[in-house]
């Protein structure tokens, strides 16, 4: 029987709450389809770590992950700790170590979900963000200058390198082939003159080895303004490591809640381990009330099936997903309603 084996961070807030549905829900359908995992918890690897010793995690950190088939993490991020440190402590370095160069973040509108945006219906929108991960505008070239006096000045370079633009471009054109054959590029080659250009010209030269997928390119803030008045019209979205952040969060309020909503930071070389993780952050005003959202955790362990080559367990978990949500009134705070995360995940069992 395969045995994957399995890295646990639960971080911080509603992380140590999300990972336990997640784990349940993968032993289910590990038992359905005769696999299993070995799971190694690091409790401690979180913002009260830092503030008790002054680091996220171990100096051997990485090399602990290192022979991990993935790694599920919960959420990052507490009072009291700058996000920049506890994410540039933890998430960052596991990103770059690892050549997890694709953010891939889907985009559903469930049955049963209302969005907030009119026009945004189930079995309309269906969409795939794939965002660059380790480079781009997320650089760590710069430095501040003359800290407290009035010509104080903080300067920081973007990093757009053949090399990186092109395999996440490779990567995106593969899914676009793979699914309706349309890919949007997200640029702002009007306003950025080096880097975007250079971006452009790249999606122009890498989309003739992919004839079957028509391209388009949009400005970055009519993009953002077409994801709400027409989120129906897109496939595949591929942006740099910035505008690929602030599209995907934006792609997830329009379906409905970010509670749901999934990522995967993956190497698809497979060279390293992957990582996976909802996007909803910690949430620290809900921490330990037991009422936090457990499908963005759960759908993102379906996207870790699915790249460790189960694609029909990984559709099994997403089927449940959508059928607690459309056949059911159980609804977690976030989705307008009164469950525990207890009662949410045990209905999701039931139906899985």
């Amino acid at each position: 029987m395969t045995n994957h084996r399995i890295a646990l961070i639960p971080g911080d807030g509603i992380g140590t709450e999300v990972l336990p549905p997640a784990q349940q829900v993968l032993d289910v359908v590990g038992r359905r389809y005769g696999f299993g995992f070995s799971y190694t918890s690091y409790d401690d690897w979180s913002c009260e770590r830092y503030l008790r010793e002054g680091a996220m995690m171990p100096a051997d950190g990485l090399d602990q992950l290192r022979d991990k088939d993935a790694i599920l993490l919960g959420a990052v991020g507490y009072p009291g700790v700058p996000d920049h440190v506890s994410l540039w402590g933890l998430l960052i370095p596991i990103r770059r170590a690892f050549r997890q160069y694709v953010n891939l973040r889907p985009i559903r509108v469930f049955e049963g979900i209302d969005s907030p945006v009119r026009g945004a219906v189930h079995g309309d929108v269906d969409f795939v963000v794939v965002r660059e991960n380790v480079e781009g505008e997320y650089s760590e070239i710069g430095g501040r200058l003359n800290r407290g006096f009035p010509e104080e000045m903080a300067v920081q370079e973007a990093v757009f390198t053949r090399a990186g633009v092109t395999r996440v471009l490779d990567y995106a054109y593969a899914l676009a082939a793979r699914r309706g054959g349309k890919l949007t590029s997200a640029t702002k080659s009007n306003g950025i003159v080096h880097t975007m250009p250079f971006w452009d010209e790249l999606v122009a030269e890498r989309g003739t080895a992919y004839p079957q997928v028509t391209r388009d390119q949009e400005h970055i803030d009519a993009l953002a303004a077409k994801f709400v008045l027409d989120p129906a019209r897109f496939d595949v979205v591929v942006a740099s490591n910035l505008f690929g952040d602030i599209l995907s969060d934006l792609a997830a309020a329009i379906a409905g809640s970010i509670g749901i909503a999934p990522a995967a930071n993956l190497n698809p070389e497979r060279d390293f381990p992957s990582m996976f993780e909802p996007v909803h952050g910690s949430a620290p005003d809900i921490a330990g009330r037991g009422i936090a959202n457990p499908l963005g955790a759960i759908w993102s362990a379906a996207m870790m099936l699915d790249h460790l080559g189960h694609a029909e367990a990984a559709t099994d978990i997403t089927d449940a997903t959508a059928a607690v949500l459309g056949r059911t009134d159980i609804r977690t705070p976030d989705l307008g309603g009164t469950a525990t995360t207890a009662e949410l995940t045990d209905k999701l069992l039931e139906l899985l």
